[in-house]
């Protein structure tokens, strides 16, 4: 669902009219309420939000399983370095 005109509201309007703005939040509107001329909070609702939280963490575990999978090829194709000595060399690097 897009953001319209008549969603974006200013704060002192979004004060005014608290109630009616939550009921049409709970409708399935989301608005966006500005300060100053700016973009500033936006009202959804909480089952949308907690969706919206559920879509990250899933996007950072295949974001991981990614990670973990370029991180196993490396090592099927030898691409590794032995961790103490690449800590060692580092720690001499940065005394020199």
């Amino acid at each position: 669902m897009g953001i319209s005109a008549r969603d974006v509201i200013p704060l002192s309007l979004a004060r005014a009219n608290f109630s009616e703005l939550a009921e049409e939040v709970k409708a399935g509107a989301e608005k966006i309420v500005t300060k100053n001329g700016e973009s500033y909070i936006a009202l959804i609702d909480a089952s949308r939000l907690d969706y919206y939280h559920q879509l990250e963490r899933e996007r950072i575990h295949l974001l991981l399983i990614e990670e973990v999978s370029q991180g196993l090829d490396d090592v099927a194709a030898g691409r590794v370095k032995d961790a103490r000595g690449a800590l060692e060399a580092l720690k001499r690097r940065r005394s020199a």
